[in-house]
């Protein structure tokens, strides 16, 4: 029995090595349907739902050199591995769990090298996607460059339509 709990944490130690990021939940009223389809989700945007033991849990993050201190672990514990884009599966837990009646509780997580209790991934997964910021930036630095564009402009055709008025005023 000692052998296959070893196996297991060095199983959990590897999977917080590989992924990196990772979303640590409690999930209460979810049924297996519900499950399958929240891990084909988690499974889209490249990550992995696992349920584990919360010792487990601790001692493989230990073993890995990260601390669970911040973490109330109470209930059902299940973690939620991100790979590509950690807060878009952050974003991905929070809308399921809001669209399925609260049944999963986001209890803490980890991105960047850095611990976060629940309400600190919640706000994270508040923030506007990568694309969305990028499109923002570059909304920023296009609008001075818009805006003398359309002064310039302004000041071409005004030009323009004087000298109009000036040589329609002269022909009559």
């Amino acid at each position: 029995m000692k052998q296959e709990k070893q196996l297991l944490l060095d199983e959990v130690k590897g999977q917080i090595k590989n992924f990196d990021s990772f979303v640590i939940m409690r999930y209460t009223k979810l049924s297996a349907n519900k499950a399958n389809e929240f891990r084909r989700e988690v499974a889209k945007l490249g990550g992995n739902v696992e349920v584990m033991r919360k010792r487990i849990l601790v001692k493989a993050a230990e073993s890995a050199g990260i601390s669970l201190d911040g973490v109330e672990l109470p209930g059902h514990i299940g973690v939620v591995y991100a790979q590509n884009e950690p807060l878009e599966v952050a974003k991905m837990v929070f809308k399921f769990s809001l669209d399925n009646g609260k049944a999963i509780q986001v209890l803490g997580g980890r991105f960047d090298g850095l611990t976060y209790s629940g309400a600190d991934v919640e706000a994270l997964s508040k923030l506007p996607s990568k694309d969305e910021m990028r499109a923002q930036l570059l909304s920023t630095f296009e609008a001075p460059m818009a805006q003398t564009l359309a002064v310039m402009d302004a000041l071409l055709t005004s030009v323009v339509h004087c000298l109009k008025n000036k040589s329609e005023q002269t022909e009559e």
